[in-house]
């Protein structure tokens, strides 16, 4: 395709070409790259007749940003599904912009964090609803499209490529019992085995209680670090987010509760020595004290208008 580098008489380079430009680079590659040069002519500097979504990372292994390699993912997926769409038009381009390419850009919008989406209008400077709100939402590619749509009136359906990988697990498994079940054909008594079952079932309990479902469903990150001063929350300071690391916390926290729990029922219905149901029975009460303290502790913390007393 052959452009020619048409420039308005201010000096700016005209829609059509940058309109035309940016359709070439879509056509190659579903998010274009972006470097300093680039994103100010083609993102930032007006005239510009169309929307355009740039994600500010650091996908460098050097960097060591985990996130960012898992919101990238996400947003390749969300690209794809746009440029392949039937809806497909000129009017939307996605664009990365990564930290070792364009640290200039970063210092120009005083941009001290990674990964960061934001939207540029067609007309007008970015808002701030213009900025994702990664912690809160998550990056997940059906978020990011609602939020795209949102802004822009852009209705993109989400792609995912197939994944067999769950489809294989559950094959090893089914394999993997079915051929444990045929090996011990002849004592099947452990199918029986009551406490088997109420482990098992507390592993799910104590999944689904810390957030294990929501963190598959927002994918948020594992925990967070500021850059102004290098802290590591590991502890969501909202009420309607959490980190990875704050969910396994939660699950360590509620599986001591239940062994206290536990401990203080055999202390109780046991018939042993009465010096050794005692101290049982004090390293129960112990565990249910302490960590149920340090659970209601972590709710205080994101719960700030509770009614406590």
């Amino acid at each position: 395709m052959f452009l020619i580098e048409c420039k308005c008489p201010n000096g700016m380079y005209c829609p059509l070409f940058k309109v035309d430009q940016m359709m070439e680079w879509s056509s190659r590659r579903s998010v274009v790259r972006m470097n300093g040069d680039k994103f100010r002519r083609f993102v930032k500097a007006p005239p510009r007749n169309y929307s355009v979504i740039v994600m500010f990372t650091a996908l460098q292994p050097q960097r060591q940003c985990s996130v960012c390699r898992q919101a990238n993912e996400e947003y390749q997926v969300l690209a794809n599904s746009w440029r392949y769409s039937s809806a497909f038009s000129n009017k939307l381009f996605f664009t990365v912009v990564d930290y070792d390419e364009g640290a200039d850009v970063f210092q120009q919008l005083n941009m001290n964090s990674a990964p960061t989406f934001m939207h540029f209008p067609a007309k007008g400077k970015p808002k701030r609803a213009d900025t994702f709100d990664l912690q809160r939402i998550g990056f997940a590619s059906e978020q990011l499209a609602k939020w795209i749509a949102d802004r822009t009136d852009v209705q993109i359906r989400v792609f995912r490529p197939p994944n067999y990988s769950g489809t294989i697990a559950l094959a090893l498994l089914v394999s993997l019992v079915g051929g444990l079940l045929y090996l011990r054909r002849n004592n099947l008594e452990f199918i029986y085995n009551k406490t088997g079952w109420a482990m098992a079932a507390l592993c799910v309990v104590f999944a689904m209680t810390s957030g294990q479902m929501w963190n598959h469903i927002r994918g948020p990150p594992y925990a967070h670090k500021n850059p102004q001063n290098g802290q590591v929350s590991y502890i969501h300071g909202s009420s309607q987010a959490q980190f990875v690391a704050e969910s396994h916390i939660i699950l360590l926290l509620n599986a001591a509760i239940t062994m206290g729990m536990v401990l203080l029922n055999e202390a109780a219905t046991s018939k042993g020595d009465v010096g050794k149901r005692r101290i049982i029975c004090l390293v129960g009460l112990g565990l249910v004290v302490f960590f149920f303290s340090f659970l209601l502790s972590i709710f205080r913390s994101k719960y700030h208008g509770y009614p406590y007393r």
